[in-house]
Parts: C-alpha cells; structure tokens; sequence
C-alpha cells in the first residue's frame, strides 16, 4: 500500500500553522509570551527576577536581565544537577551538549518535553510539510529515506535524573518512532560516538538501502565527508549514480555560499532541491518557506519568544531588545530568546537581518563574536561568505574550509587579514585569487575599503593554503568531530590561527 497520499493529507493540515504565521507572525509571539511568564513565575528563577503571570512586556524587560551562557549557567548547573522548578517547572531530564564555537567548554544547554513536542518536532515536521507542499506532487520524499548525519557524542547519563547527548543524539533518541521510518542509518550507527567509526558504518549501510535513500540532512562540512567516502567507494562520478532517486538536501549550522559548487558537482541536477535550516541546540528557528529563495521564516508558534537587540546598540554595550513587531527591515539584531526550554532572555550569539518583516524572514549573518574589527573594518561572517564566492567565481576554485584572523600592526607592516583555506580545487594564480577576493570585500564593506585605502592601515588579504584534512585534525584534536561543530570563520584575534599553524608545522 502506498502511504504517500494520506501522509501528504496529514501534512499539508501541518502546513497551516506555517500558513498562518505567513498571515500573522506577532499574534503568536503574544500567546507564548503569556504562556512562558505563567510558566516561568513558578520557577526559582522566575521568583528571583519577579516573574508574574500578568507582568506587561515592559515590566519583563526591566526585571529579567539579558544574560549569555556563561550567567545563566549557574541556574542551569542546578536543572543538570536534578533540582524541580529552577528554569522551568519540574525536572529537565535532556540537555544537549554544545560545544559552539566561541570557547572550548562545552555548553549544557537545557531541552524540556515541551522544547521537544512545542519545538524541534513541531518544526521538523512542518519543515517537511512546506517541502512537501512546495513541490508535491513532484516529490518521492515520502517513499524513501532521509539520511540524518548524527553528532559525535552518544547519549550519557549526567545523574540518574538527567541524560545528554549532541542534539541530533537527544532528537534521535527522543523522536517518535514514526519518524524513523523515513531516516537512515539504523540508531545504533547513528549514535555511536567516534566519528571515523560512525563514518565508516553508515557508508555500508546507506549503500545497502541506496535505491530507498531520497534526501539527506545535515552540516555540509560532514555532509562532505560522507558523500567523498560513498565516491570512494562505488567509484561513481557523483552521488546522483550512488543515490539515483536523491532529490532534496537540507543543511544549516554554517552557510552554504562556500560550498555552493562543490554540491553541484556531488548533486549535478536541476531537480535536486536544496532548504536551508536554522536548528541549534537552543531552539529550531527558522527555515526556508518559498521556493528559489534563501530567505528563512521565522518560527514564531514553536514555544520560543524572540527579542531583538540593534547591532549598533550591542556592540557600544547596551543591551536594549525590541520585540518581533518592531524589528525594522534591513537591520541587524543580535538574537535574544525566551523558551520552553527554560532560557530566559538568552543570548544566544548569533546575528540575523530581516529581508522582510511581514512575514519575519532573516538571515543568518553572522556570529556577535565571531566577526572581524581588529582595525575598524568591521568584516561581519555574510561578507566574508559572499566574497569567497566571488573569488572563487572568478578563479574556478572550490574551498573546503576555512577560518580568518587578523595579522596585527606592527612599526614595519600595516595589517591585515590571513586567510587559512583548505581547498578542494585551489586557483591557479593565487595572486588573482586574493585580488578578487579583496575586491569583493571593498564592495561589501565600506569600512573595509576604508581602511584599506593605499594599505595605510589594512593591507591586502593574505592567503594560506592548508594541506588536505588540516580542519579535520583540528576539530579531532579539540574533541569536536562530528555533525554539529563547525569551524569558526572569523576571529578579533589569532587563537584560532596559530593553534591551526602549528597543528600543520608538527606534519
């Protein structure tokens, strides 16, 4: 019996609430927002900041402080210790450990039931919905299997209370059993912690179901692993010969503007779809709802209240959030959420721009640490992107990965920005390469071509070419393999750099 049709049916009544958040995405904020200061009033945090069930947005915003991790982390060390009602009512029994990508310390970051059902499952599954709706019936995504490129750390016990795992082991671990029908590999391979291991076992077993295998979702950096080794062993020219009914591939966590060719060599057909996600460890977000465009729509009924803080106002240390209804177009925010999760006015670090209003549509542009002014130049993660793009446009390269640091002033040198790139198909005039490259970022940024005025103060960009597999070594060496860490683009200072430089100058 083919289930495609009623699954479709189910779905598409899923869709609505993606509908309905197209029509009006602020009367949703409203009823969460009741809900979470209700919910939160019972809790000791809520005690300790005056949380009230009736407080208006306003006394919200003068009572309850605007926090990173690293303040919130004592209350969340006493949820992970098993103590009822300090974030959220009851017990948090789940928490997904995060190593992020602005320190080494992982991050424990707390997920209730409702994170899971009001949440990741309800925004998974409606992700599904608008793609099915989008293309149906087109698509063959229902008859087949989705891989699911699982994180590097299994499912641990923290106490007998409370378990935690990399997201996508919680999720795995948690989801509803329906859903595993449509993924692939087995749990076992997906949760098993070594990443050389795990690698090795799902290129088996997914070669074993290859007729069945539809979609793939996961970090184009591991996505790219994955999809070598499969080559490698079929000794296919791409994957569409390894994977002939392969159409949609859904990826998130770093951008995918560097990767952009390289997929079109893996996936070389019009009719491969491509969504982009906003999934982190603290809340799914955002994805793509419209065809052709990467625009990212907000999730405003998934159990999360958004704030907003001005760029501008972040960076001179004020901390004032403006709520979702009076976000402006074209502005950058330093994101700040509220969830069923327990964290309450968190900063999460990452910065968004809004492309349209009515409905929120965002995106990602970068990191509130992870972005360049060493010099004044203010160089933000989306400009760099977009100007990789360009150089490589224009040289015929293709990059792997890549981080940036600043060479500091010196009495015989202006600065400048190195690069440390890990190519796939590298220039063949690096030169021209680093022209273009620098050309684009002069365009993208007026500070930058500023300071780059007759190299007084930023000289040209200084490009290092890294040996195949040195971000891999890297992350392996820091305990950071697997599907959701990432390297970090850009940095104020050289930790990162050097830490790299003698991981190559021990080879």
């Amino acid at each position: 019996m083919n289930l495609a049709a009623p699954i479709y049916a189910f779905l598409k009544r899923s869709y609505q609430r993606i509908a309905a958040i197209q029509r009006d995405a602020w009367q949703p904020q409203q009823q969460w927002y009741k809900y979470l200061i209700k919910k939160g009033a019972a809790t000791a945090y809520g005690k300790k900041t005056g949380l009230s069930p009736t407080m208006s947005y306003e006394e919200f915003r003068q009572r309850v402080p605007i926090l990173p991790y690293e303040e919130l982390y004592p209350w969340i060390e006493r949820t992970m210790r098993g103590e009822k009602d300090i974030l959220w009512p009851g017990r948090i029994r789940w928490f997904a450990r995060s190593s992020g990508t602005t320190n080494d310390r992982s991050k424990f970051i707390p997920i209730s039931q409702e994170s899971l059902e009001f949440n990741h499952f309800r925004a998974s599954r409606e992700l599904f919905a608008t793609y099915i709706t989008l293309y149906w019936p087109r698509t063959h995504l229902l008859e087949g299997k989705i891989i699911s490129i699982g994180g590097s750390h299994q499912v641990s016990h923290l106490n007998k209370y409370a378990r935690y795992g990399d997201l996508s082991a919680v999720l795995l671990t948690t989801m509803p059993r329906v859903y595993r029908f449509f993924r692939a590999p087995s749990l076992e391979i997906a949760l098993l912690p070594q990443w050389e291991e795990k690698l090795s076992r799902m290129a088996e077993a997914l070669l074993r179901e290859r007729k069945l295998i539809v979609g793939l979702a996961g970090v184009p950096t591991w996505t790219v692993l994955l999809f070598e080794e499969l080559l490698r062993r079929t000794k296919a020219h791409h994957i569409l010969e390894v994977f002939p009914r392969f159409e949609a591939l859904f990826h998130g966590a770093v951008s995918f503007t560097p990767y952009e060719k390289l997929f079109a060599r893996y996936l070389p057909s019009s009719q491969v779809r491509y969504m982009e996600v906003y999934n982190a460890s603290e809340g799914f977000f955002a994805f793509q709802d419209i065809q052709e465009a990467r625009d990212l729509l907000l999730m405003t009924d998934h159990g999360i209240f958004y704030e907003f803080i001005p760029f501008s106002l972040w960076e001179s240390g004020r901390w004032d959030a403006l709520p979702l209804e009076e976000v402006r177009l074209g502005e950058t925010y330093a994101l700040v959420i509220t969830t069923v999760g327990g964290l309450w006015r968190y900063l999460i670090g990452d910065t968004i721009r809004f492309v349209s209003v009515r409905p929120p549509r965002v995106r990602i542009v970068g990191r509130t640490r992870h972005y360049i002014n060493a010099f004044g130049e203010e160089v933000m993660v989306e400009q760099a992107e977009n100007a990789l793009q360009a150089a490589c446009q224009e040289t015929g390269a293709q990059v792997r990965d890549y981080t940036v640091a600043p060479i500091y002033l010196d009495v015989e040198r202006s600065g400048a920005h190195q690069w440390l790139i890990e190519f796939i198909q590298p220039p063949q005039d690096m030169e021209r390469f680093a022209y273009h490259l620098d050309t684009a970022l002069r365009r993208l940024n007026s500070d930058y071509d500023a300071k780059r005025e007759a190299d007084l103060a930023l000289g040209p960009p200084q490009i290092t070419v890294l040996p195949s597999g040195t971000f891999y070594r890297w992350l392996k060496s820091k305990g950071r393999l697997g599907g959701q860490n990432k390297v970090p683009r850009l940095s104020n200072d050289r930790r990162y750099a050097e830490e790299i430089l003698a991981l190559v100058s021990a080879q």
